[in-house]
């Protein structure tokens, strides 16, 4: 009876608390609406276009003035400079002007009709990877067709029947069908992995303060009594008014990624299930922090930590399978990784429930890990000492 009857009293005394304090809803609302908000509209195009490149015409004819027009033509460069020397086109890559150029050689159409092969050369910043890599996939394309066409050339003067020049050129014509985002989009990909990441980030902060701050005010004391001296109940009933905003949040992104963006999403239930299980497990996650160390300063120190680490070491833009076996390790130790796991086999690819079953049972294995330090919390509550 006395769980009872502290549970709901432990839960009107956190609404009281975040009532009192903006900084809950500006963590807990603003922030992670703004996040994906910011996603979405940045990568809106999905692809980024017109990189901004620059030419170097040594040799000023005919030919050479037809290939830049063809590298004006694609849709992924912008040739916003026409430099004079290597010197000059290397000054401005470094300077950020552009992120490739590609090169004409001196006497390159001399050398092309008398067939002794030029080489023309492309140079791509691959610092900044995206760009660096769209602008090496245009120079490649407009290398490849411009040197198709001079081959195409030289078979019709040799007396080659210009119908039977394309099974020379390319013998066999290759058909892309990319499965689960056939429109290149990068948003789809890369959008609900910021965005989750993100959250994950707002959820694990606001679980460790709301806890720890308990201590640092002394109110610890408190907290216990109105939940009858039971750990347990205190943190659940803590925690539960933040897990209501968080699970509103978290419907709110898929809101946006599925209904206003409309990326494709094969079992929507399963990702909206996924979402709930993601935020109870990222919560545990920060109650294990609190409980580790019972210190806002060190709990909240911790959590950032992890939150800006997963970014880097769950395998959004790296693949797991390739890390160091040190560094994967720390793959499967955070939510957020399960819950883009989900993303990916149920929503994107739409694979039966049967292939992300693993996911969904670690994710609610999360808040049984969550609870094994308890005891340690609930010491560090009736003994509230505060080191700066």
């Amino acid at each position: 009876m006395s769980i009872r009857t502290g549970f709901w009293p432990t839960v009107r005394r956190e609404i009281a608390r975040m009532a009192s304090r903006k900084m809950y809803l500006g963590m807990m609302v603003v922030i992670p609406v703004g996040i994906v908000l910011f996603f979405v509209s940045l990568l809106g195009p999905g692809l980024p276009l017109k990189v901004p490149v620059a030419v170097v015409d040594l040799d000023h004819s005919a030919m050479s003035r037809q290939m830049t027009r063809s590298l004006g033509a694609t849709e992924l460069l912008d040739i916003r400079e026409d430099l004079e020397s290597y010197a000059d086109a290397m000054t401005a890559v470094r300077q950020g002007r552009i992120y490739g150029f590609f090169l004409i050689p001196d006497k390159f159409q001399k050398n092309t009709i008398a067939g002794n092969s030029p080489s023309v050369e492309y140079y791509n910043n691959l610092t900044y990877f995206v760009p660096g890599t769209l602008t090496f996939k245009g120079f490649k394309t407009v290398a490849v067709s411009s040197a198709a066409g001079i081959v195409r050339t030289e078979l019709v003067s040799m007396g080659v029947p210009e119908q039977m020049t394309t099974a020379f050129i390319q013998p066999m014509t290759v058909q892309e069908h990319p499965i689960g985002n056939p429109w290149m989009n990068y948003s789809i990909y890369l959008s609900p992995s910021f965005a989750i990441g993100g959250l994950a980030l707002m959820i694990l902060l606001m679980s460790c303060f709301s806890i720890t701050m308990e201590i640092k005010e002394g109110t610890s004391v408190n907290w216990l009594q109105t939940a009858r001296g039971h750990i347990g109940v205190a943190v659940a009933g803590k925690l539960l008014p933040h897990f209501v905003v968080w699970s509103v949040v978290g419907q709110f992104y898929l809101a946006v990624l599925f209904g206003w963006c409309h990326f494709p999403c094969g079992h929507i239930g399963a990702v909206c299930a996924g979402m709930e299980l993601f935020i109870l497990a990222t919560q545990a996650l920060g109650l294990l922090f609190s409980s580790i160390v019972p210190n806002p300063r060190m709990a909240l120190t911790l959590s950032a930590l992890i939150g800006i680490l997963s970014f880097s070491f769950l395998g959004f833009s790296f693949p797991v399978q390739t890390m160091y076996g040190a560094i994967s390790i720390f793959s499967y130790l955070i939510p957020t990784r399960y819950m883009f796991l989900i993303y990916i086999f149920s929503g994107l690819n739409a694979f039966p429930l049967y292939y992300s079953r693993v996911y969904f049972a670690v994710l609610c294995a999360f808040p049984l890990v969550g609870c094994l330090l308890l005891g340690r919390l609930k010491k560090a509550c009736l003994n509230p000492v505060y080191v700066p």
